[in-house]
Formats: C-alpha cells, sequence, structure tokens
C-alpha cells in the first residue's frame, strides 16, 4: 500500500488555528507486510529523523493499528519526505493524517474522513492543519466538544502557491512563547474582519480581494521577528503581484498565494534577493490524503 499527505499552510495570517488549506507537495509512505517492523526514511529531512527519539508516523500507526486489530503491526515502512520538517508546512499534521489512515486501511475497518479527522484530534489539537490535510482544498475549521466543524472549498486551477523556505527553522514551542497574553478589543475585532473576509474570498472565488484584507494583529508580526528577512520577502512578493502573502503556520517557511502568470516572477524576484532560502511554485491539492493499491 502507497498513502500519501499533503503539505499544508496553516493561519493565513489572521485565521488563527482557524484557517488553512493543502499544496500538492506530498509526503509518500509505501508500506508492505514483513516478518518483523522495519522502517527506512529517505527524503527531506531524513538524518534528523533517523536520530530523533520519536517518529510521529509510527508511534501514532501503531497505537491505532492495535486498538483496531488487537495484534501487533508487522510491517516495512519506507518513508519519501518531501514536506520540509519544522518550517511551518504541516510535517507533523501530514505524518498524524497518513497514520491513522493506513491503519484503518490495513486493519480493513471501514472508515470516513470525518473519521480520521476526529482521531487525529487526539494528536494534534489545533484543527487548521490536520483539516486540510485529510480534505485538501481551504478550510475552515473549529472545535466544539471534541468534533471538528469544517467547511471545504475547493481550490482553482489558475491559482499557485509560491513557499520561500528559509534555510533555518522557527520552533513552534518558542514561536508559541511570542504570543501576547491578551489582545486589545481592535485588534481582535481587526483579525475576526479580517479571517472572515478571507473565507468569504475564497468560498467566491474573489482572490482579487485578499491582497486588501489580510492583516494579523495576533501573532505575525512577533514571529516573523525570528527571521527578519521575511518582512522583505512580504515587501517584495506584494509588489510582484502576490494576492496573499502570510506567515505558513509558525514560519519559518513563508507562504504567497497569486495567480498563475505571477507566481514565477514572485518565485525569481524572492530568490535573487534571497539566494540562501528554497523559493518553489506548487499547485494546490483539492484531495486531501489518498491511498493507492
Amino acid at each position: 500500500m502507497v498513502i500519501t499527505v499533503p503539505a499544508t499552510s496553516a493561519n493565513l495570517g489572521p485565521g488563527f488555528d482557524t484557517l488553512g488549506l493543502a499544496i500538492d507537495l506530498r509526503n509518500r509512505v509505501e508500506i508492505v507486510s514483513h516478518p518483523y517492523q522495519q522502517v527506512e526514511i529517505e527524503g527531506e529531512g531524513a538524518e534528523i529523523l533517523k536520530r530523533a527519539k520519536r517518529n510521529y508516523f509510527i508511534e501514532v500507526f501503531e497505537k491505532v493499528y492495535r486498538e483496531l486489530t488487537r495484534k501487533e503491526p508487522k510491517f516495512k515502512i519506507r518513508f519519501i519526505n518531501r514536506i520540509p520538517i519544522s518550517r511551518g508546512l504541516g510535517s507533523s499534521s501530514s505524518a498524524i493524517v497518513g497514520a491513522i489512515t493506513a491503519a484503518y486501511e490495513l486493519a480493513g475497518v471501514p472508515y470516513r474522513r470525518e473519521k480520521i479527522l476526529s482521531i487525529a484530534l487526539r494528536y494534534e489539537s489545533h484543527p487548521d492543519n490536520i483539516t486540510p490535510a485529510t480534505m485538501g482544498g481551504f478550510c475552515v475549521a473549529k472545535i466544539k466538544r471534541d468534533r471538528i466543524f469544517y467547511l471545504k472549498k475547493e481550490i482553482p486551477s489558475q491559482i499557485r502557491a509560491v513557499l520561500i523556505i528559509p534555510n533555518k527553522p522557527i520552533s513552534t514551542i518558542r514561536s508559541r512563547q511570542a504570543l501576547k497574553s491578551s489582545y486589545s478589543l481592535k485588534d481582535v475585532v481587526t483579525n475576526i474582519s479580517s479571517s472572515s473576509m478571507i473565507t468569504a474570498a475564497f468560498f467566491s472565488h474573489r482572490f482579487d480581494l485578499l491582497r486588501y484584507v489580510v492583516e494579523d494583529r495576533i501573532h505575525q508580526e512577533e514571529r516573523m521577528k525570528g527571521v527578519p528577512e521575511l518582512f522583505k520577502v512580504r515587501e517584495i512578493a506584494l509588489k510582484q503581484g502576490a494576492l496573499m502573502a502570510t506567515l505558513s503556520g509558525s514560519g519559518s517557511s513563508y507562504f504567497c498565494l497569486a495567480y498563475k502568470e505571477e507566481a514565477y516572477q514572485i518565485k525569481d524576484a524572492i530568490g535573487t534577493a534571497f539566494k540562501e532560502f528554497e523559493v518553489v511554485v506548487h499547485r494546490f491539492d483539492n484531495y486531501g490524503v489518498r491511498i493507492y493499491k
């Protein structure tokens, strides 16, 4: 069995822990029966993951598989990673969603994607990454009584994601420590109105409105100080025609949304200014987690 899960960009500026979308940059996991558990890792972050004490995919997969079958998992699992780790592109959510889906599939237990999502919530308490990783597209999500309520909208083919991936990470823990303990009413209203307009723009395909409504007063400015070059990245992206330019998750990657015609000029301009950063253009993913047999 082969399972692939897309990268995600969450928050999208003011939509803190609520808005996210799926990008057609996928981690691939190949699983076959084997006399004993065996793991191979290649691609993005392979050496780091080999040395790590925890492998999220293996940890979640083994737990869910045992719950479903009462058996010990015996598989050879080969990871081909393409999503950069610790860069705000949903590598952890990809692992969690992929692991749960693989466990259900290999256990032969029928499931719906909503079931995968509800179990993923046990391991990731923020729905803005796990929802698009599972469902694909643009998603707005909310947790209520240990359940994720979400709406999804497919992203049209003429729109592209431009990802700027710095050569250093921003720790998610440190990034959350940068948040204030309280916010003014004015700042909160600004974020509510901005995230509402972003949602309406995606659902009505009014992408031309995005550059005017993406205003965040909760997290981006403080987090971007960890990689101050990102302020210049944002300036260049908007000057080159980006419809939207936001920190991806908690960083350090930066996400831009643009029409296909402008996407590559944004890529070239930022790549020229910051040769040490990786700048790539990808389509969006409207499907989410996929299984191949």
